[in-house]
């Protein structure tokens, strides 16, 4: 699974999210197989830090771009800075991405914009701008950090239910659209992980995070990217996050509804 080279030219992984959590992992996981990465998150210093922490410990280059995804031009800006350093992307990760828990009705409408922007919309246009040039190669591989999320819908979490109900849908859909591409992708579909999301979503008191457990987040990547190397189209890591997401796609939805607001309320 090690990188290949192509004369001097080694692989390039581009990690959205990669200063932290699964982004984090994922880039170290990358690292370790002799991937050079390009990190992006909203701060530099976080990237710095990652980046170091990553480039003391493995012989890999490390790229870094703060770029806030909420905003609408920071896919372009991203393009543009790598196509300027003459940087081909050989895995695109979209990670990046956030939660809101609350009634609807009661939540703040810009933050939820800024969910769909960050978790939908950026990562369409990450994926528009950098997938001609792999399929051009005929090869390539994107990886796109869904969640159980999107089995069912999420009362009390209903944007972000919704957002990465998308993500599953489009990623499935590429998927089959490039079947003979060359290119591959795979749909992170991660249960409740050790990161700061809960604590951001303000949702670390919501039953969900007892009645499944919680995984670590370096488990998470290695999972992800096993099954994005092996092309795998949705990846779903722990055995009890695989049979809630199997049930939720043959369980009637008024059902599966009404369970999962009973997990996102608080203990």
């Amino acid at each position: 699974m090690r990188a290949k080279r192509n004369g001097n030219h080694r692989q390039t992984a581009l990690v959205t999210g990669g200063s932290g959590g699964i982004g984090l992992e994922l880039a170290k996981v990358l690292a370790r197989n002799g991937f050079d990465l390009v990190l992006v998150s909203r701060t530099r210093d976080s990237l710095e830090a990652a980046a170091g922490q990553i480039e003391g410990k493995y012989d890999v280059r490390v790229h870094v771009f703060a770029a806030d995804l909420r905003r609408r031009e920071a896919p372009e800006a991203i393009f543009d800075f790598l196509h300027n350093e003459n940087t081909a992307i050989d895995i695109l990760i979209n990670n990046a991405g956030f939660g809101l828990g609350g009634e609807f009705a009661e939540t703040e409408l810009t933050r939820e914009l800024e969910m769909i922007q960050v978790n939908i919309a950026a990562l369409t246009h990450l994926t528009k701008l950098f997938l001609p040039a792999m399929i051009k190669r005929r090869s390539g591989r994107i990886l796109n950090v869904a969640s159980t999320a999107a089995f069912q819908p999420g009362p009390l979490m209903a944007v972000y239910y919704a957002t990465k109900a998308y993500v599953l849908s489009f990623s499935e859909a590429l998927a089959e659209e490039l079947r003979h591409s060359g290119v591959t992708v795979t749909a992170l579909c991660p249960g409740p992980t050790r990161t700061d999301f809960a604590a951001q979503a303000h949702t670390t008191n919501s039953r969900l995070f007892t009645a499944f457990g919680v995984s670590d987040a370096d488990d998470v990547a290695e999972y992800g990217f096993a099954a994005m190397m092996h092309g795998r189209r949705v990846a779903i890591p722990g055995i009890k996050n695989k049979i809630v997401a199997q049930a939720n796609r043959f369980a009637p939805r008024a059902v599966t509804t009404k369970v999962a607001r009973l997990l996102q309320e608080s203990r």
